[in-house]
Order: C-alpha cells, then structure tokens, then sequence
C-alpha cells in the first residue's frame, strides 16, 4: 500500500467579529496536551492567527479522514477554550487594518525581511497531501505526469473566494495571492533528480530563498520526507473533501509511477497554457470550465470525469473507487466550499461565513 499523510492550516477567529487572533501558541499549546493530539501532530504557522495539523503515516484513506477528525476536533476544543474559533477556510474572509503578528522564529523573520507585504497578506490556509515514492528519480518522473492535472485539483479543492469582505469573484483567492512568491505556481519539467537538486540549490545560492522550504510549487519533492508533497489545494471545509482529494492525489502518484516504469511519455503540455488553466481554474472552481486533456476549455464535470477515468486502475488498486466517486458526486452537487461561501456572504454576510467555515467541537 502506497502511503499518505495530509496537512492541513487553519485559520483563529473571533467568533463574534469574524476577524483573526493571535492566539496560535497558545491554542496549539493546549492541543498537544495528549488528550486528543500529541505536540508534533499540532504546529505552528507563519502568522500566530494560523494553525496547523499534520497527520501521522496512514496506509488508507479511512485512517487519514480519522486523524483529521481527531485533529481538527482537538484543535477546535483548545481554541474554544482560548475564546476563539477555528475556521476551514482559504483566505481570512476579513482582515485587521495592521498586519497579523508573525510567529518568532528566524525563517519567518527573515521572511518579513524578504517581502514585508507579501507576509501581511499571508492569511491563507492551504492543504498538503504527502504521497510516498520510491525515490528521488521516480518523484521527478511523477512531478512531470502530474502537473496537467494541478488545475482540476485547485478547481476541485477552492475555497477562497473572500477577502476583506467581500466575494473576489475568485474561486481559489489564495492561489492568487501565493503565486507572488519568487519560486511558486506550477513545477517545470525536470530531466531526472539530479536537474531537481542542481535548480533548486542555484535558487538557495543565488540567495532568492531563504531555504528549501521557500520552494513553493504547487507540487514538489519534500524536503523532509520521502513524498511528493502536493499543495495545490485550499484547505477544506470539511474532512471528507479533505480525504476525497487525498485519494485523489495518491491514485495521480500510483498512475504517474505506473506510466514512468512502463517507459510512456508525460503528458505535454505548454508551460504558458498550464499557467493560464491555473489561473482559469482559481478564478471559476467547478462552476464554469477546464482545460481538459487536449488542451482545450470543456465542462468542468467532463475533466473530472477524464480524472477518474485515468485513475481508475489505481483507485481499484487501492480499493478507493466507491470512496472517491461517492464524494466527487457529493461535490458536483453541492458546490465547492468557495460555492457555499459566496452564498453564505450573500445570503447571511460576514456572519454567516464564520458559522460555514467554522469548526465546532463536539464537547458539549
């Protein structure tokens, strides 16, 4: 069984006002006390309104979607306790006049040095699913089969559509906002691992990142783990979306690897239309039309019917097929979470988005 683990950021609300606090230390604090997570699943974030989770190596999807709800469960209880909120959600619907407080550690400094404004606006949350790989040579193969399909995942995945409180027409708004950095959007194509290494290492010496953790492409090598870290996707409203992309993405790496042993080319696509499919695709999610495989604009139901259709032997491998359609239909019907937030804010404003994107505990 080819393993996962997923990440994901939250965001601190006041619950009356809707606007972030800076209480992440003491939320993931109190998180981590061994009652329903432990310190490392629990960490911290760039700005202290920001929290995040990690899940521990899981073999199958029904184990990952337990952890993220004993996690954003543990999560929520400690931030209630600290008068706060936890909140689902890609972009902060509203903002305080002064930039959110960073949280004080030296790469973080650094990197209000680096971009003091790009920092302030940083308010986004994003979901990270992590895809063991055989190695280094066989992650470039996957990066390079993969990157087609990162448009259909961030349609898939938006939930930002608000900022400052208003609706910014924009399904994915934090996919706008991360593309500002140096080194971030959609990977290039590589040659083989070692390529990988040499380009980032000329980024790190040339002094344009601070680390290898300023690498923010949409999909990447981690630097940490044997994986291939996809951070595409807004975070999700709810732990199900968050287990149907999961799934999603693994049978993506299982096909990749499948298609690279068995010699087949990577989809080719130019670097200029993958870009523009991004954009299209934070700016309508699911409620317009993608780029499909032929390059050209189509239904969105279509490409994901194209996605399912590709990975369809790996979601039977994995035993995943009744999970991931079950909620790929769900998703279809109901609308992504930038869907329910635009109409939560035109039918109940700032107030009702923070009742949507809220994660309430169970503990009565």
């Amino acid at each position: 069984m080819t393993t996962i683990g997923v990440e994901e950021e939250y965001l601190l609300l006041d619950p009356a006002t809707g606007l972030p606090v800076p209480q992440g230390a003491e939320v993931r604090e109190a998180a981590g006390l061994g009652r329903l997570a432990a310190d490392r699943e629990v960490q911290h974030e760039l700005l202290q309104a920001q929290v995040e989770v990690a899940t521990p190596v899981c073999d199958t999807l029904d184990e990952a979607g337990g952890h993220l709800l004993r996690l954003r469960q543990a999560v929520a209880v400690a931030a209630e306790e600290h008068g706060c909120r936890l909140a689902a959600c890609g972009t902060s619907p509203l903002r305080r006049a002064r930039p959110e407080a960073v949280t004080d550690e030296a790469r973080y400094r650094a990197m209000v040095t680096q971009a003091p404004q790009l920092v302030a606006e940083q308010l986004v949350n994003g979901m990270h699913v992590h895809v063991a790989v055989p190695g280094q040579e066989e992650g470039v193969q996957v990066l390079n089969r993969i990157r087609a399909w990162l448009p259909t995942l961030t349609a898939m995945s938006s939930n930002s559509p608000l900022w400052d409180g208003q609706d910014t027409g924009f399904a994915s708004w934090r996919t706008v906002i991360f593309s500002r950095w140096p080194v971030s959007g959609l990977p290039p194509c590589f040659e083989d691992a070692a390529d990988y290494s040499r380009r980032v290492q000329r980024l790190q010496d040339a002094g344009l990142i601070v680390d290898t953790g300023q690498v923010y492409w949409q999909a990447r090598l981690s630097p940490r783990y044997p994986t291939i870290e996809v951070r595409c996707s807004d975070v999700q409203l709810t732990a199900d979306e968050a287990v149907m992309l999961a799934g999603i993405i693994r049978a993506l790496v299982k096909t990749a690897l499948r298609e690279a042993a068995a010699g087949a080319p990577a989809l080719a696509h130019e670097p200029e239309l993958l870009r523009a499919a991004m954009w299209h695709a934070a700016r309508h999610g699911l409620s317009d039309t993608l780029v499909g495989l032929g390059g050209t604009l189509q239904p969105a139901a279509a490409v994901l019917h194209q996605l399912l259709s590709h990975i369809s032997p790996a979601l039977d491998a994995s035993g995943d097929t009744r999970q991931v359609t079950a909620l790929v239909r769900r998703l279809l019907r109901d609308g992504t979470g930038a869907d329910r937030q635009s109409t939560a804010l035109a039918e109940g404003g700032i107030q009702a988005v923070t009742d949507l994107i809220g994660v309430r505990s169970t503990v009565p």
